[in-house]
């Protein structure tokens, strides 16, 4: 039988949580919007821009169990990386600020600009510890963080790092938590969702998986990735959502067949401005006057409407667009979100 959202929210809450997220975040209609893709469907948008936090994202929700679990275990560094302008390291920085825990940043200069500005600068005011280095994201930049992790402990700390077999399960049940909010606040409306749509290419995505699984949902959830990592994303996600099931204390088990992942919307490259993102970024703005971000949450609006103009919705049909933040990219390079994107895309 199907889980009802109440039931999930009560999985959810059987873990540790530092409560820094702003939920439920709304879920707004777009009514101007779907009417400019054509298609006769319906679009609402899932307002995770709004999780509070130093200007949202879907990074308040993961670490509401994410730092929720460091405080329990009674870690007193949280050691991070990403890129330069990782909205998953500005939220963190927060969180830890929010919390009174140190924060070590270790930021990879590749392909960015390390000048304060956007991301990077809100992790300075936040007062993070920023180190850069040459890392590339995945494997490289994970070896990194877990080195200096163990410099802490040596040192007499207790660090809470960026270990994925725990904490990318554990980011996993916020978006869980996520798709229960939507179809309780879809049914409000005696509606039910036909496609989700969300940037993802890990946790995030994974959540959503396991989310449809524990509500029985049937629609597509379209997890569109940012980034093509160095694994089979499909496998890496069902492995993800099944643990953080087992964290909730429920049976549900998420097959890698179960995974709608798409990489297609990655080009010209991770962390870069697209011309279907750009044409999906001005047309939200301009018709409903929400903000995305140029580069992950503008690529994953790309397919909802790609997917809208191929036809694969009849009218009437009810989207849910995930909006996971990431707003402060859109001041880092001002000339590249004002193109049109043939210049990157």
């Amino acid at each position: 039988m199907p889980l009802t959202p109440a039931d999930v929210f009560a999985a959810a809450d059987r873990l540790p949580r530092a409560r820094l997220a702003h939920l439920p975040t709304p879920l707004e209609e777009a009514p101007r919007f779907a009417a400019a893709i054509g298609g006769g469907v319906r679009v609402f948008v899932k307002r995770d821009d709004c999780t509070g936090l130093l200007l949202g994202g879907n990074k308040a929700r993961h670490n509401d169990f994410l730092l929720g679990d460091a405080v329990a275990q009674g870690c007193d560094v949280v050691v991070w990386g990403a890129s330069v302008q990782s909205n998953n390291c500005r939220q963190t920085a927060a969180g830890c600020a929010k919390l009174g825990l140190e924060c070590r940043l270790y930021l990879s200069r590749l392909h960015y600009d390390t000048a304060p500005q956007g991301n990077l600068l809100l992790d300075y005011l936040v007062g993070a510890h920023v180190e850069f280095n040459d890392a590339e994201m995945g494997p490289e930049l994970n070896a990194l963080l877990a080195e200096k992790a163990d410099e802490f402990r040596r040192a007499g700390r207790k660090p809470y790092f960026w270990h994925p077999p725990r904490v990318v399960p554990l980011a996993a049940v916020s978006y869980a938590v996520c798709v229960a909010e939507i179809v309780q606040q879809l049914r409000a409306q005696n509606l039910e969702p036909d496609g989700l749509y969300i940037s993802s290419g890990g946790a995030t995505g994974a959540g959503v998986a396991l989310g449809k699984e524990l509500l029985g949902l049937t629609c597509p959830a379209r997890l569109i990735s940012p980034i093509h990592w160095p694994w089979k994303i499909p496998d890496a996600m069902a492995d993800a959502a099944t643990t953080a099931a087992g964290l909730m204390g429920l049976p549900h088990r998420v097959t890698a067949d179960r995974i709608d992942c798409d990489e297609s919307f990655v080009e010209p490259g991770y962390g870069l401005p697209s011309k279907r993102g750009q044409e999906a970024l001005k047309l939200m703005a301009t018709t409903e006057a929400i903000l995305t971000d140029p580069v992950y949450s503008a690529k994953a609006l790309a397919g909802l409407i790609a997917d809208v103009r191929a036809g694969k919705y009849r009218p009437g049909s009810v989207l849910v667009f995930v909006h996971t933040g990431g707003v402060p990219a859109v001041f880092v390079d001002p000339q590249k979100v004002l193109s049109d994107g043939e210049a990157v895309g």
